[in-house]
């Protein structure tokens, strides 16, 4: 079963984990982390959907919408030549 969050697109089904790591290597938020058996969700709403974590997973058990959320409003901003991101305060770490 997923679990998402309702301020991003993050999906995640523990019970297809098998705790590799990949996902918390990867995320330049820090959304997971490893522990025990499989990876925890230490901070989802921290996701910018950058899709990193689901490019990575090798058993399928992280999905997000690419290109829906926070690094797409930052990489539009920086085309556009904006300043700061559109996105909220999700992005500003």
């Amino acid at each position: 079963m997923f679990n998402s969050y309702v301020s991003n697109t993050l999906k995640y089904d523990p019970n297809l984990c098998i705790n590799c790591g990949m996902c918390s290597t990867v995320c330049p938020h820090g959304v997971f982390s490893p522990n025990g058996k499989v990876a925890q969700l230490v901070n989802p709403r921290g996701c910018m959907e950058c899709g990193a974590c689901q490019l990575n997973c090798p058993t399928k058990a992280i999905k997000v919408d690419r290109g829906d959320g926070c690094a797409y409003e930052m990489m539009l901003a920086a085309v556009k030549g904006q300043k700061k991101n559109t996105c909220g305060n999700s992005c500003s770490k």
